[in-house]
């Protein structure tokens, strides 16, 4: 039963002031109609005994105190779900962008939604699939694992972001989809993934949302909510394996902090609200896999660093809640290598338990533990050169430099469009621990070895010395 109250308190940035109302409800909806007869769409964020607080979505632009009327609808936000929201484009309120009218039949969700309970969960298994070496080798996704990427200004997180929607899959899974919210983006990038997400029939298991940059911040606080209660309705009510990418969530925690100062909460680390940390969680533990369920939802959010501090407020608590990070690197990307993944501090701390035997390929573990090694010696070893001087270096440290350039420029770089098999990936590895003699390989097991030297791998004078 919906209520009507004429006049407002008062009006302060996009929040409204009235009285004690009775029966109101905290996240209610509410229709703000101004005096000219023109209504916006508000929700309850406010309830004590003495007063109501309401913020408008799209403003307060135009409204006065006593010729404002507010309208409680008593219902939280909500979307349509339908499976033909599957290839549709949607603002961040999940109004239609596209031509295809609004979403009819299905159901009806509030979008709060709530955390996935642990007693509830299965443990993530399964590996999916992106096309990127660097990814899948050495920092695998896992169904059901929350997964981000830490970026910064101007680097290309946009076109990863792209590359992992549009080449993402889980083998032997037909029913995978893509729910891709993008958050505060500019119009030229909201353009971007329109083009790029519908092409090549790519979007035909894909659901956008896209939330401008010159929309209301408060519409922020909604987008995400609105993918991931999409994805759980894909994955729970259909069945379906959903891979959700948020980008860009310091737009987000910008906008949760705007908001908070208007509401004269008082600030913690950075001006952020003290409620940051449990915020983010509500969002990202909405990420996992049902016990018994026939659906899974995994999270990759895309966030920029500011100034590329990874001690940001936005970053570090991220990092409290999520099973790793990959992390994007400046100097890789002045290099011109991409995507430019700086693997040393990243990791998917879920990984172990998705490759290998079963998932990926039996070498893989030790493959990827051997790559790791390899790449920090590569980095000592620039270290040294820098010093005494690349000429001055043996040749144990020699190798070293050439994997480490090979490395970089042959397997972390790839094209924007290029989609390398797990095999291929795993391949290029061996082929480029063939650069270095056999005693640096003391990551790999025996039986690796055995079939590693089998193959004519360490054929330089240094591995040959070290056969057995």
């Amino acid at each position: 039963m919906s209520t009507e109250y004429v006049g407002v308190n008062s009006i302060s940035g996009p929040f409204l002031m009235l009285g004690g109302i009775p029966h109101a409800g905290y996240d209610e909806i509410v229709e703000v109609r101004s005096q000219d007869g023109t209504s916006r769409t508000g929700r309850v964020v406010l309830v004590s005994e003495k007063a109501t607080l309401v913020q408008v979505f799209a403003g307060t632009e135009g409204l006065s105190p006593a010729g404002t009327s507010v309208r409680f609808t008593g219902r939280e936000l909500e979307i349509a779900l339908s499976p033909a929201m599957l290839g549709r484009t949607f603002s961040g309120l999940g109004e239609p962008l596209d031509d295809c009218g609004p979403v009819l039949g299905g159901v009806r969700r509030p979008v709060g939604g709530a955390a996935i309970n642990p007693m509830g969960r299965e443990y993530p298994r399964d590996f999916i699939s992106t096309g990127v070496s660097s990814i899948d080798v050495l920092l695998t996704l896992i169904r059901g694992q929350k997964l981000p990427i830490f970026s910064g200004n101007g680097l290309p997180h946009n076109a990863l972001a792209v590359q992992i929607a549009t080449q993402s899959k889980l083998a032997g899974a037909e029913n995978f989809a893509v729910v891709f919210a993008g958050i505060g983006i500019k119009h030229d990038d909201a353009a971007y993934f329109r083009d790029r997400l519908t092409a090549g029939g790519h979007g035909g298991n894909l659901v956008l949302f896209l939330n401008l940059a010159d929309d209301p911040p408060v519409e922020r606080i909604a987008t995400p909510r609105l993918a991931l209660t999409t994805a759980e309705y894909l994955a729970f009510d259909l069945g379906m394996h959903v891979l959700v990418i948020m980008t860009d969530m310091t737009s987000y925690c910008e906008a949760l902090r705007e908001l908070s100062v208007a509401k004269g909460e008082v600030p913690s680390r950075k001006g952020y609200p003290s409620y940051l940390y449990s915020d983010l969680a509500s969002l990202y533990e909405r990420a996992g896999v049902l016990r018994n369920g026939r659906g899974s939802v995994t999270q990759i959010p895309i966030l920029t660093m500011p100034n590329d501090d990874i001690t940001h407020p936005i970053p570090d608590l991220t990092g409290f809640i999520t099973e790793g990070q990959i992390v994007l690197s400046r100097d890789l990307e002045a290099r011109r290598i991409y995507p430019p993944v700086e693997i040393l501090p990243s990791l998917s701390r879920l990984m172990k338990d998705g490759i290998g035997k079963g998932y990926t390929r039996d070498d893989h573990p030790n493959l990827a533990g051997q790559l790791f090694a390899s790449y920090s010696r590569v980095h000592e070893v620039r270290a040294l050169a820098s010093v005494v001087g690349a000429d001055e270096l043996g040749k144990a440290d020699q190798a070293s430099l050439a994997f480490g350039d090979a490395f970089e420029r042959g397997f972390l770089s790839q094209g924007a469009a290029e989609n390398r098999e797990i095999g291929q990936s795993l391949d290029m590895g061996w082929e480029l621990l063939s650069k270095l003699p056999v005693q640096e390989l003391s990551h790999l097991s025996m039986e690796d070895l055995e079939r590693f030297i089998k193959k004519g791998s360490g054929a330089d004078d240094a591995g040959a010395q070290a056969r057995p």
